[in-house]
């Protein structure tokens, strides 16, 4: 670091685009102030929101977001999702031609083989078992660091076009991991730009079933956030997009995405015609055939989705008999959300009691959770619970829920509808 500060002292070089904020805040000047106005260009380009339109651009844009987010650049951190981004998303990746490949080979030293994108591959599963335990600010760091020092240098190395799209394709699974675990801590524009990134490397990895299912997160994402529209859209396109090779579960997933997003807008039929086609579909699914990151996706998982939709449309007791199947016994976080969701079903139906009761079970099974979603789904409850008033039920499920690091973080949490 001294030889750092050495060089920029004597005019050998200049703050980059992460050291130069804080060289920046430390002396309270402007960039243009201190002669690094090429700041505000990397600002500009960090903040931007849209589908890279080639892969080249797709691996500078996704290293550059790496390392912004592992320097914590607040703007990026603190940025809000678009809704114009998802539509061009979808939209352009639907009409895009044939997978493209960087238009010069790639010029640099390390030479990429199958073995570093098998080691990618098993790296990346380990971190979504973490974030599986422990929720996305568990581990979110180490993964953006992993990707940021270990991952990026591959994508500009060299490679055969054979390699290129395997490694393509596995980099987009590893930013799609960043992105759900920046989007369970709420930084809600940083995930949607992985999530876009993630989307173009798949593309140009020729995947269109793991294209299908980032655009299916995406959805998650925008009905989590209160887009119902937007989120209804991507499923759609998702279900558009890899009509030629699409699995039964995928298109299942895909269907119980819009009926949550049905669900959240009012559209009670639309959204159970969409679960009873993700139902049909899932019996006939051969696992065999299934791509391996989407077999999680089964009848549990479904009974999940369907108890969320139950619940939003207002139809209380399928919604509880959903939940009540939708525990795997094996995911701890999406155990908690069919908890929750649970909870949140039996005190619709009058059922206070019963509802205090699971919630508090919800609290005690996520004690080692880190996951701003899941405060949001006890931010939820806890609105709904004012409606009882000071009833003997709440007051003792609030003196019980007190000591529960979840409980006191969902007091700050904002629901966004």
């Amino acid at each position: 670091m001294k030889r750092r500060i050495a060089s920029w002292e004597n005019g050998h070089s200049v703050p980059d685009d992460f050291y130069g904020p804080l060289v920046c805040e430390a002396l309270g000047k402007s960039p243009v102030e201190l002669g690094l106005g090429h700041l505000l260009t990397q600002d500009a380009q960090l903040l931007d929101v849209r589908y890279p339109p080639s892969p080249e651009d797709a691996f500078r844009s996704v290293d550059q977001l790496w390392r912004a987010d592992l320097h914590g650049y607040e703007p990026l951190l603190l940025s809000e999702a678009s809704q114009p981004a998802w539509s061009e998303a979808s939209l352009r990746w639907l009409v895009a031609p044939e997978p493209s490949f960087p238009a010069s080979p790639p010029k640099g030293h390390l030479r990429v083989g199958l073995t570093d994108v098998d080691a990618i591959k098993s790296t990346s599963d380990m971190f979504a078992e973490m974030d599986d335990r422990f929720g996305g600010d568990h581990g979110r760091q180490a993964v953006i660091q992993y990707l940021s020092r270990d991952v990026a240098p591959l994508l500009t190395g060299q490679y055969t076009e054979a390699v290129g799209r395997a490694l393509f394709s596995t980099v987009a699974e590893s930013t799609l991991l960043a992105a759900w675990m920046s989007y369970d801590t709420c930084h809600h524009g940083l995930a949607q730009r992985y999530f876009l990134q993630a989307l173009r490397l798949a593309q140009d990895g020729d995947d269109r079933r793991l294209a299908g299912s980032i655009l299916s997160a995406m959805s998650h994402q925008a009905t989590f956030i209160g887009n119902f529209t937007e989120a209804a859209t991507l499923a759609r396109a998702a279900r558009m997009g890899i009509s030629g090779v699409a699995t039964p579960t995928l298109m299942a997933q895909f269907h119980a995405m819009e009926a949550r997003a049905l669900a959240r807008s009012g559209d009670a039929r639309g959204c159970e015609t969409a679960l009873a086609e993700a139902a049909r579909l899932l019996e006939s699914v051969n696992n065999d055939d299934e791509p391996e990151w989407i077999t999680y996706f089964d009848q549990a998982e479904l009974a999940a989705e369907a108890a969320h939709c139950f619940r939003d449309i207002g139809k209380a007791q399928k919604a509880v008999s959903q939940a009540e199947n939708a525990m795997s016994g094996s995911h701890v976080r999406s155990d908690f959300f069919a908890t929750m969701v649970l909870a949140d079903a039996h005190l619709a139906a009058g059922n206070a009691e019963e509802a205090c009761t699971i919630a508090l079970d919800a609290l005690d099974m996520g004690t080692q959770l880190k996951s701003k979603r899941c405060a949001g789904y006890l931010a939820e409850f806890r609105t709904n619970l004012r409606q009882l008033g000071n009833a003997a039920p709440v007051r003792d499920f609030h003196e019980q829920a007190a000591e529960h690091r979840l409980w006191q973080e969902a007091r700050e949490v904002k629901l966004p509808y």
